[in-house]
């Protein structure tokens, strides 16, 4: 699975990826959550907010922090 937070690397960029990991974590999903940071990579999935949560290549939001409920919602779907 692929997990990617998009963002400069604010407070709630690391926010949203601790919630990620712990969404991972209880679902008992091996995965990385990677943190991309460069604009022009940040571009390419069309977020014009941050952060992001990307699965799959697939952006599930975008400018706010979603609760690990919600997040797990979108990694067992």
């Amino acid at each position: 699975m692929e997990v990617k937070v998009l963002g400069k690397g604010c407070q709630r960029c690391h926010d949203l990826a601790a919630q990620a990991e712990a969404a991972l974590k209880e679902l008992g999903i091996e995965a990385v959550v990677e943190h991309v940071t460069d604009l022009k990579e940040i571009m390419k999935y069309g977020v014009l907010s941050t952060p992001a949560l990307v699965l799959n290549g697939k952006v599930k939001c975008a400018g706010r922090v979603p609760s690990p409920e919600e997040i797990k919602t979108w990694l067992s779907s």
